[in-house]
Formats: structure tokens, C-alpha cells, sequence
């Protein structure tokens, strides 16, 4: 039976955004890689997928989320991970580029 759009999995914490939903519907080879992801790994490529802020970023994420996906990447590279999840502290490493970050806007 095939899958349909509102049948695609999402994370722990973050809803499968709409954009992102339309990604993977229309490549069955990304829906198939992103079903077989554990749902802490989709949240992960969900918030990184949302965590930007420019229009056109978010649009490159989105598809690298499709491309790494088939490539075999199961989370997003060189990344902080998830930091709206409510079951962990975070890490003292994560907490130090978060303050680093507030520091560079103000």
C-alpha cells in the first residue's frame, strides 16, 4: 500500500513542516531513507531543516535533507542538534555556542 503525504512520519518535538513533507513525498527513495530514521534522528533533520532564517536557506536545506538522505546521512553534519527538546539538559558544549551566538547579535 502506498504512502500517502499525510502518512510521513515526523520527530519528538517538531511537526514535519510542510515544505519539508512535499520534499520527501515526491522522492520515494528520501520518503523510503527517512521512514527507516529513528523519530529522535527525524527531529533532528527537521529542526535544522527550520532553524534558519532566510527563505532561501531554508529552501537548500530542505533539499539536502532529500539529497543526504539517499546518500545514506542519517542526521545533519557539523550541526548543534535539537535544542527544543525538553527530555535532556543541554550539554555544556552546546550552551557555549549558544551564548557565543547571543553575544555575536547583540
Amino acid at each position: 500500500m502506498a504512502m500517502t503525504n499525510n502518512d510521513i512520519s515526523g520527530g519528538v518535538v517538531h511537526e514535519l513542516p510542510e515544505d519539508l513533507r512535499q520534499a520527501l513525498a515526491s522522492d520515494a527513495e528520501a520518503l523510503a531513507a527517512w521512514e527507516n530514521l529513528t523519530p529522535l534522528a527525524r527531529n533532528e533533520w527537521i529542526c535544522w531543516a527550520i532553524s534558519v532564517k532566510k527563505p532561501e536557506t531554508r529552501r537548500q536545506h530542505v533539499e539536502r535533507v532529500r539529497t543526504e538522505l539517499k546518500e545514506g546521512v542519517r542526521r545533519p553534519c557539523c550541526w548543534i542538534g535539537c535544542i527544543h527538546r525538553t527530555d535532556k539538559p543541554i550539554s555544556p558544549s552546546v550552551q557555549w555556542v549558544l551564548e557565543k551566538r547571543t553575544k555575536k547579535s547583540s
